[in-house]
């Protein structure tokens, strides 16, 4: 089967959503289909709790906002595109505002503000701790407006379509039938999320599984940056459930076992507000030497809220008292809460410039997908949602401004009778006595012992040879449920092959990369080099493995000097 659209997006969170919007607002003419895996307010998106940064106050300004998020990057952000992110952010809060979004206020009725992590002024807005679900609905409510949108909610990303260096459109699966279904677009924007799913111990939703990514990988788009892995320090202990930054934010500590708030010692100006590389090295230090909190289910380092009180926990941090009541019976009002760090965001991504412009003509990639790097080598705090909103919005105003002037290239019926073959023939249809499920297991594993925090060569090449074991042994793989509707095994099959893939070029970028810089530290190379490493990573597909390459970095005022909090 076969359908056309002007644009399709791929990925219905936050990006995804702020992408259809601006396109349909550029032109009512435009035929817009937004495909998604799950249903749009099922996104991952809506775990996103702690907030949104803008320049909002006098006091702060673009140029601080853009060098806090610039010295958090650890000077691997290009600098052109967070002038723009920095410039473009206080208008998406206002429009937001304006379609309804029920952000915190302070006692005179001004949109309030809280501390976040490596921002040098209290500039993250929110609305409770339920920053992301509340964005996801007024975006959701929002887009429901346009006539010329249309949704395939519940329909998995399977290939692109690209000939002459252009974007002709996508196949799909259409989940409830099983059909695979070819959309012919004049443009495409992926808005598929991170790739978060290769650890075990991570905040992600299990849809995170890196599809866009790893579809326009093997399609020949370079990824940029993949080894940049962001570890949140608060991962609830044992599931791994996101304790929000604005914990910290609006004012709880860390404690080791002497109750000591340690923080002292690694960021002695900023404490717990340090960015997050630093935090969660810090944390898993005190670990290491001795000074975690033993557990069964492993040591932790304690997140204490209980000075704060339940009046301003209630007010600000409801979500958060109500997870950790129900998934570790632990009230944050009485007692601290069992955390550790957490995999958390990918830095990388399809390569883009700040235009959201893939090097493939048409296509598009926007939020944590994409890579235009403005978080370089470590993300601040509520710089994701705000990127997703300005990024999303950039996406799809230069794919709306690129299709009215272009023409459909058709898609040859023998591309869509491949795929269905590679699909139903190949993947579904072969024997063999491997389980995708096991896989999983052991990828995680690897990922979470060998690609954690602190990294060493060692570890690295044995993780490049378990990755490349576990590949060999992905086309070995059977699938037990031979039926087409809802086929759960075939969709987590494909999720797993993306996923090695792209933990391939993880672990070669990160074994490759001898320095340490933002969220990628190597024991073995303790200190960042600007002189040979001040460059962006371009991984290519191969059927061998990743082909590298290396980009400058773009630098408009600020040059690298020492990170100090």
């Amino acid at each position: 089967m076969k359908v056309q659209h002007d644009i399709v997006i791929v990925g219905a969170g936050l990006a995804g959503m702020r992408a259809v919007i601006a396109a349909a607002e550029k032109s009512k003419k435009l035929s817009i289909a937004l495909i998604s895996k799950t249903y749009p307010i099922r996104c991952h998106s809506v775990c996103a709790e702690g907030g949104t940064a803008a320049v909002m106050r006098e006091g702060d300004s673009f140029d601080l906002h853009a060098w806090d998020t610039v010295k958090g990057s650890d000077f691997l952000a290009d600098q052109d595109a967070v002038e723009f992110f920095v410039r473009e952010m206080p208008k998406e809060i206002l429009r937001l505002d304006n379609w309804g979004c029920p952000w915190s206020r302070t006692e005179d009725g001004l949109i309030a503000q809280r501390a976040f992590g490596g921002h040098s002024f209290n500039r993250t807005i929110f609305a409770a701790d339920r920053t992301g679900f509340h964005e996801v609905h007024t975006l959701y409510e929002r887009m429901l407006m346009y006539p010329n949108v249309i949704r395939y909610d519940e329909y998995f990303l399977t290939s692109l379509v690209i000939e002459d260096g252009k974007i002709k459109g996508l196949t799909a699966i259409e989940l409830k039938t099983g059909d695979l279904i070819l959309f012919e677009a004049k443009a495409v924007i992926l808005a598929t999320g991170g790739a978060g799913r290769l650890y075990g111990f991570t905040t992600y939703s299990h849809t995170v599984t890196g599809d866009g990514m790893a579809v326009a990988y093997r399609a020949g788009v370079p990824l940029k940056d993949m080894e940049f892995f962001q570890f949140h320090p608060t991962g609830l202990v044992p599931s791994g459930i996101l304790m929000t930054e604005a914990c910290r934010g609006e004012g709880g500590y860390l404690r080791n076992k002497d109750g000591e708030r340690f923080m002292e010692r690694y960021a002695p100006e900023k404490m717990e507000l340090a960015p997050r590389d630093v935090v969660a090295r810090a944390m898993w230090k005190e670990i290491l030497e001795g000074r975690g909190i033993e557990s069964e289910h492993g040591y932790y380092i304690a997140l204490d809220l209980t000075h704060l009180g339940e009046e301003k926990i209630n007010e600000r941090l409801p979500l958060i008292r109500d997870a950790a009541i129900k998934f570790v019976g632990i009230d944050p009002v009485e007692e601290p809460i069992p955390v550790r760090p957490v995999a958390h965001y990918t830095m990388g991504g399809v390569h883009t410039n700040a235009n959201c412009e893939s090097p493939v003509k048409g296509l598009y990639a926007a939020g944590e997908a994409g890579c235009v790097s403005i978080h370089g080598a470590n993300r601040l705090g509520s710089n994701s949602t705000a990127e997703c909103l300005v990024f999303g919005r950039a996406a799809g105003e230069k794919a709306a401004e690129y299709v009215l002037n272009a023409d459909y290239s058709h898609v040859s019926n023998e591309v869509y009778k491949a795929e269905e073959s590679r699909i139903f023939d190949e993947i579904l249809g072969k024997s063999g006595d491997e389980n995708p499920y096991q896989l999983k297991k052991e990828l995680n594993e690897t990922m979470d012992k060998n690609l954690w925090i602190f990294r060493i060569e060692d570890e690295l090449k044995e993780a490049v040879k378990k990755i490349k074991e576990l590949k060999e042994r992905f086309n070995n793989v059977e699938i037990v449920d031979k039926t087409k509707g809802f086929n759960t095994d075939l969709v987590y099959t494909f999720e797993v092959g993306y996923m090695l893939d792209l933990a391939e070029v993880v672990a070669i970028g990160a074994l490759n990369r001898t320095e340490s810089r933002g969220a990628h530290y190597r024991l073995d190379y303790p200190k960042r080099d600007d002189e040979n490493w001040l460059k962006h990573t371009l991984a290519y597909y191969t059927p061998d493995g990743p082909r590298f390459e290396y980009i400058p970095v773009t630098i408009t005022k600020w040059e690298p000097v020492e990170r100090k909090y």
